[in-house]
């Protein structure tokens, strides 16, 4: 930046030596001032002040006479240097002061305003209830101030009852930076305050936050209707910046042109005294609602609708008719889904989901059709539930159209015998091809009573000269389609003869509501065509309705091999229902009225019919050909790979069902959609794994010669000394990791005979330097695992010799027997023993003899497993032809058994202790290595809390005590969750205090941590709204008031609405004549209110002792004592109340009910509330995320020393909590009524509540 500076600077110096002395080098430092003093980028100027200097020593020359060029040639330069086009330098000599702002609008007066104002606004109603404002020059708050009430008045009120509202800033420069918050806060809801804009300031060097107003004279304009700015390439300053900050909103669709990219603030400063000024705009938006990187100034407001600035307004007005026919057409679009749609059972959820879009970003038919298909799609998943945009009609359309089913054409059929012979031999064309294979194409469905009258015909003509064939070929390549009635008869031809009625598929109709299960016929004029003898069915592009159909369902049938290209996906059944007539064209929606339901109760929705070998059209034939030929081995093929599944598969208990399972789909035909080996392999295998459960169960295809096999290969050849270094090297990684942690990765399992041949290797380059460590993490995240056979050895290193360990065990298929694995008596070199903690790293990727590791070591809890759940692999796996073919079936052979279980594990995989991505798990493995060295001095820090804190100082001395003898217990922790779960048992269990917690709150969350946020205190217009959510008041029989509220408020929040809650709350029951508080739900809360609510049920005068708390941390005793000054009337004590408790009554809500019951000053009527404390203090506790929650206070105002804290408060009148209401109005109301007839002497209240408590405990 510096050598920019210095480049543009020096041509300030021009002509120094010439004879005029035009230029001076003070010139140079005027412009860098104003530029310093002024320019709202200050950040872009860094190395301006070193650049000038060295361009005045330098006294470089540019030999430019001319001013004006001068001027010229310095705006270019900085611009370019800044970016910023905005700055420009200009010479006016004929200027003999600088440029004259606007007269301050303080010196004008009203009615100069009042013109003004008046030439800058201007406002009508357009024609559908339009609101029209345009705004030329944006008003600051001084106009405001003095002119506010006229505004409203005469323009703002006029426009109110519009519609949509439309604000013309084409024409507006400018304005006044004070004037945006008043502009955005009449479009922005009341109900909250938005920060829209911070404006930097440079010559005050100040930034200045703009908040929409809490307060608006007049009304604000309504959130639910649509707003539209017009823009267009002239409207500059605070007008973009309305602009912007009503887009980012989302309150504007902005229509027009891109803004000019301005300033908020442009000003031209003299430089110096010459007769140059620079214009540079000094304020500049901070745009908080752009997320602070995103900005308008120099490059615009971009609209959201672009289109040129004339033609802004018409089609604000066209946008503005689309949405305001928004919810006619989303009403009628619900209209039709309920009467059409025929999956009733997604029409709720399409309902519900048309209530909740969001359409302010709809500005066009084509966004409606887009936004509308999007839901409609993404909740029905029907790609048949269309919304389309069409082109104009000529008419206008019905207010529905009809169903899109064509009429059943039924064409003339003759009377006479030969020329019925002669349709059918148009309408079908049959032959024998080589191979005794028969064809049939037909190119058009006819209708069923066409079929029933020319069905002997058909017989004759068409069944029997293909019934000798032993394969047929139907294609429906050419065939458009046509009405489905004939569907079921023809679907009938291909039933086994000996089958009784077969479901074919059931159809429901929404238009009649009906649901009809179509079967097929049992008596057929001529034969069937039985399909076990083989159907191929050619499909192309063209293949269409009905014949879709017909494809279809013989595919989900199992009846029909399809063989071609993807059906056209042109169903039938569906209703155009129009949605919006605008003169651009139609929106309608396409709604499907006829479902089809195969026999396997799976809905078809349309989208074309996919083959089972897709061909070109003009390859179908061939292809189908060579699908037949290989069809004609699929028996044997399933039937052999059942056989080998029997004779080797691991487990057998499994073996006898998959098999069954092969023969059944075989002879369902189910496997006549596999059309050659790759999909053969593909659908057995899916179905062995399906019935076994187990995916290592595959069938594959290897075309290549390749050596089946029925064991593992034999093993490896020794390596040579020379070559064990090299392998060490290549295939361990090892560490020593901070913490004297250790550190082994190895990504193969060898063979039990090779590690013994290269142990004292293996001991001396990789086992020395880790046999030493504090713990050991094994990293097998890159293990595919191998021989198994080295396992016992490996595990050996982590117990004692003895007693020795059983480790797992292996089932052989082969043998049928079961053989124990255990721990070796001897390794080499030293164990690391069974006390030092042990952590495996696995993942995805980690399998067979490193999952058998990794269970084994878990199983037995000797190490915590991390990272990510294992496939499951295999100890020993087979490899078996099925027959002579090039297919092969892969098995395991070989299953363990859990030493502890018994249980087969091998298939499941390892289930990590801690589940992690991968990536995660050592850095996982790390943090618990760190956590369980920090438990020693977590339990004594936990233990001290207590000790101190508590509020009893006995308990919590003998709790911190015990906790410390059982670090033991802790020694597996895996986390600090975990640490916080045992602590917290561990510290009730010891005290006998549910209310003494811990609990982990990781550093994301800590707003949940009690006590240390602190409380938002909401504005009064949302606390009206809560109080009046929050209580609940009545007034019963006899005048006995009642008051529910099931939470306790903190005394300075409830001070700063006191009037609101004695208007809203406390008047609508003090005059009553007795009274009944609801604590059945409250839950407790802050303490601190408690004196004040009890006050309002004492009378005025001498203060009421209420309790006495005890604090431990401070080791003193507070008093709660009734408050002398109060909001509203006191209820007094002469009056009758009771209170109603359940075990649910907790906290602050025991404390009050404790307190009236022990003054009698209340009858307490329901169950003993729960017993809970005073509200806690929490702690943090050393440098982890864990925090305990201490009772550190307690009630000790009893003289007896009795308390609620634990026990919780006894009723008066013991009741189920949902009786407490009509025994507690049964109690006060005779009472109540014998109060106003004979009022009572002062003093007489405690006597009326015995004798109240007693009428309640009379039978009722």
């Amino acid at each position: 930046m510096t050598r920019e500076w210095a480049l543009i600077l020096c041509t300030l110096l021009c002509s120094l030596a010439g004879p005029t002395h035009l230029f001076q080098p003070g010139l140079v430092l005027d412009m860098a001032k104003v530029l310093l003093d002024n320019y709202c980028f200050p950040e872009n100027l860094m190395g301006m002040q070193d650049a000038i200097e060295q361009a005045i020593k330098s006294r470089e020359i540019l030999a430019v006479s001319d001013p004006q060029t001068l001027a010229h040639v310095l705006t270019t330069g900085v611009q370019n240097s800044l970016n910023d086009p905005r700055l420009v330098i200009s010479y006016e000599p004929s200027t003999l002061e600088a440029p004259r702002q606007v007269p301050a609008l303080t010196n004008l007066t009203r009615e100069e305003l009042l013109a003004r104002l008046q030439k800058g606004i201007r406002h009508e109603v357009l024609e559908g209830n339009v609101g029209y404002l345009r705004v030329d020059d944006i008003p600051g708050q001084e106009v405001v101030d003095k002119l506010g009430s006229f505004l409203v008045a005469s323009v703002w009120r006029k426009l109110m009852g519009t519609s949509a509202l439309v604000l013309d800033l084409r024409h507006c420069t400018g304005g006044h930076i004070s004037g945006i918050p008043y502009v955005v806060s009449y479009l922005h809801p009341g109900n909250t305050v938005l920060h829209v804009d911070t404006i930097y300031d440079r010559p005050s060097n100040t930034t200045t936050e703009i908040w929409t107003l809490p307060q608006v004279l007049g009304e604000r304009y309504s959130a639910d209707k649509d707003v539209v700015v017009l823009t267009s390439g002239h409207t500059g300053g605070v007008a973009e910046d309305v602009t912007y900050i009503l887009k980012q909103m989302r309150r504007a669709i902005v229509v027009g042109e891109r803004t000019v990219g301005g300033a908020l603030d442009l000003q031209k400063l003299r430089i110096g005294q010459s007769d140059f000024f620079l214009t540079v705009p000094v304020s500049r938006s901070l745009g908080p609602l752009g997320g602070g990187s995103e900005t308008w100034e120099g490059s615009g407001v971009l609209p959201c609708v672009g289109t040129p600035a004339e033609q802004a307004l018409e089609k604000a007005l066209a946008i503005l008719t689309l949405r305001r026919a928004l919810p006619g057409v989303v009403q009628r679009l619900q209209e039709a889904l309920q009467a059409y749609y025929t999956l009733v059972d997604r029409v709720p959820a399409l309902l519900h989901h048309l209530a909740s879009m969001d359409f302010s970003a709809v500005v066009s038919r084509e966004d409606l059709v887009t936004k509308l298909n999007a839901g409609l799609q993404t909740v029905s998943e029907d790609p048949r539930l269309l919304v389309r945009a069409v082109r104009p009609r000529e008419g206008p359309l019905g207010p529905e159209a009809g169903d899109d089913d064509p009429p059943e054409a039924v064409p003339t059929v003759p009377d006479d015998e030969a020329g019925r012979r002669a349709l059918v031999d148009s309408m079908f064309q049959t032959s024998v091809l080589p191979g005794n294979v028969g064809y049939l194409r037909f190119d058009s469905f006819a209708a069923a009573p066409v079929l029933e009258v020319l069905s002997p015909y058909v017989a004759r003509q068409v069944w029997e000269p293909l019934q000798d064939t032993e394969h047929l070929i139907v294609d429906l390549r050419q065939n458009p389609g046509g009405p489905s009635s004939a569907v079921p008869l023809l679907l009938s031809y291909f039933q086994g003869p000996d089958s009784g009625a077969v479901r074919l598929f059931t159809t429901y109709d929404r238009r009649t509501n009906v649901t009809q299960e179509h079967f097929s016929r049992v008596e057929l004029p001529g034969q069937r065509y039985p399909t076990q003898r083989g159907v191929y069915l050619l499909t192309s592009h063209r293949t269409a309705t009905a014949a879709e159909e017909l494809a279809f369902l013989l595919q989900s049938l199992g009846w029909a091999t399809l063989v071609g290209e993807i059906t056209a996906g042109s169903l039938l059944h569906t209703r155009t229902v129009p949605l919006l007539e605008t003169p651009e064209g139609d929106l309608v929606l396409t709604v499907p009225v006829l479902t089809f339901i195969d026999n396997h109760g799976e809905c078809w929705l349309g989208g074309g019919v996919v083959p089972d070998a897709i061909v070109l059209a003009e390859e179908a034939l061939d292809r189908a050909q060579e699908v037949l030929e290989f069809h004609r081995s699929l028996e044997a093929l399933v039937e052999g790979t059942g056989h080998l599944v029997e004779a080797h598969y691991a487990r057998p208990e499994v073996v006898g069902q998959t098999s069954a399972l092969l023969r059944a789909k075989l002879a369902r035909g189910a496997y006549r959609t596999a059309v050659d080996l790759e999909s053969l392999a593909s659908q057995l295998t899916a179905d062995l794994q399906e019935m076994s459960g187990d995916h290592r169960l595959l069938v594959f295809h290897s075309p290549g010669e390749m050596v089946a096999e029925e064991a593992p290969p034999p093993p490896p050849v020794v390596p040579s000394p020379e070559e064990v270094s090299y392998l060490i090297e290549a295939l361990f990684k090892t560490e020593v990791l901070p913490g004297r942690l250790g550190y082994l990765r190895f990504d193969a399992m060898a063979e039990l005979e090779t590690v013994k041949a290269i142990g004292p290797q293996l001991v001396q380059l990789v086992w020395q330097g880790l046999v030493d460590t504090a713990a050991l993490v094994v990293d097998l995240r890159f293990n595919p695992g191998s021989y198994s056979t080295a396992v016992p050895l490996l595990c050996s290193y982590f117990f004692e010799a003895e007693p020795r360990q059983h480790l797992y065990s292996v089932f052989d298929r082969a043998t049928s027997r079961v053989t124990e694995v255990w721990t070796l008596p001897q390794v080499a070199g030293r164990r690391y023993g069974p006390h030092k903690d042990v952590y495996i790293l696995m993942s995805h990727i980690s399998g067979s003899a490193a999952e058998a590791f990794a269970h084994t070591m878990q199983d037995l809890q000797r190490a915590t497993v991390i990272g990510e759940p294992t496939a499951g692999g295999a100890l020993s796996v087979g490899i078996y032809q099925v027959g002579s073919s090039p297919l092969y079936a892969s098995m395991p052979t070989q299953m363990a058994l859990s030493a502890s279980t018994g249980e087969a594990w091998d298939l499941a995989g390892v289930e990590p202790d801690i589940a992690v991505p991968m990536s995660e798990a050592l850095s996982t493995a790390r943090d618990i290595v760190a956590l369980r060295a920090k438990v020693p001095t977590v339990l004594q820090t936990t233990g001290k809390l207590v000790a101190d804190n508590y509020a009893s100082s006995e308990l919590g001395a003998k709790v911190a005590a015990k906790l410390s003898r059982l670090q033991s217990r802790y020694s597996r922790v895996t986390s600090e969750g975990a640490l916080a779960e045992m602590l917290a048992a561990d510290l009730q269990m010891l005290s006998g205090d549910p209310h003494l917690k811990t609990a982990y709150i990781p550093e994301d969350a800590k707003d949940r941590i009690p006590g240390i946020v602190p409380m938002q205190i909401p504005s009064p217009e949302v606390f009206e709204d809560l109080i009046k959510f929050s209580f609940h008041t009545n007034v019963f029989e006899d005048n006995v008031g009642y008051l529910r509220f099931d939470m306790f408020g903190d005394c300075e929040l409830l001070t700063q609405v006191s009037e609101l809650l004695v208007e809203h709350v406390w008047k609508k029951i003090v005059h009553t004549d007795a009274m009944i508080i609801d604590m059945r739900f409250n839950i407790g809360g802050p303490t601190s209110s408690i004196s004040a609510l009890c006050s309002y049920f004492f009378d005025e005068g001498p203060p009421v002792l209420l309790d006495k708390i005890y604090s431990r941390p401070n080791d003193s005793v507070s008093e709660l004592w009734t408050h002398s000054r109060l909001a509203g009337e006191r209820y007094g004590s002469k009056k009758s109340m009771a209170i109603l408790t359940s075990a649910l009554t907790a906290g602050a809500a025991e404390e009050f009910t404790y307190i009236m019951k022990r003054l009698g000053r209340a009858l307490v009527v329901g169950e003993v509330t729960s017993g809970g404390c005073q509200p806690p203090q929490t702690y943090h506790v050393d440098d982890t995320h864990l925090y305990i929650t201490i009772p550190t206070a307690r009630s000790v105002g009893a003289a007896d020393g009795s308390s609620w804290e634990g026990v919780g408060v006894v009723p008066d009148v013991a009741v189920s909590a949902d009786a407490a209401l009509a025994r507690a109005k049964e109690a006060l109301q005779h009472p109540a009524r014998r109060a106003r007839r004979s009022p009572r002497a002062p003093g007489t209240s405690r006597r009326h509540t015995r004798r109240v408590a007693a009428l309640a405990r009379a039978p009722a």
